[in-house]
């Protein structure tokens, strides 16, 4: 599968690096790894550059690159115009994406950084028949939270 997955970042790492940051660029290759570990992957099917462009899509849904407030972003007819894919089609194909996946906002596996620390959804675990945020817990707790997927990371600590 590293040939798909190559080409597909040969596209989506310009694009990311000269438009969008690194962060974008690292999502989009976690993204193609996940679909690439599929079993049959979905990548071996199609054209590259669309599935490209529907991981990009993906991504952007995931971290509301639309929204003009944050940075960066991107709108849709930008992102199409990037990848000379039309617009339908690469929403089609990250919709594909999202349900194959089960990916939803603020899916803190393809959630860039600034995501996860500012959405209260990232932290709210079940604690003793209570749901809390997490960032109030105490440290072992939340390390325990980590260890089970529950959390991203210990607040306060490098992710």
């Amino acid at each position: 599968m590293r040939p798909y997955v190559e080409q597909i970042l040969a596209v989506t790492d310009p694009i990311c690096h000269e438009h969008l940051d690194a962060e974008c660029a690292e999502l989009c290759a976690r993204l193609a790894g996940k679909l690439a570990r599929k079993r049959p992957s979905p990548l071996i099917r199609g054209d590259l550059r669309i599935w490209a462009g529907g991981i990009l899509y993906a991504v952007g849904q995931i971290n509301f690159l639309a929204d003009p407030s944050q940075t960066p972003h991107a709108t849709a007819d930008e992102l199409s115009g990037w990848l000379e894919v039309r617009k339908t089609t690469m929403a089609t194909k990250a919709g594909t994406i999202r349900k194959l996946l089960k990916l939803s906002h603020f899916d803190p596996e393809f959630s860039r950084q600034e995501v996860i620390d500012k959405s209260p959804f990232t932290w709210l675990v079940e604690f003793d028949g209570l749901v809390t945020d997490a960032r109030h817990l105490p440290l072992s707790i939340q390390q325990e939270a980590v260890r089970l997927s529950l959390i991203p990371y210990v607040p306060g600590q490098q992710p």
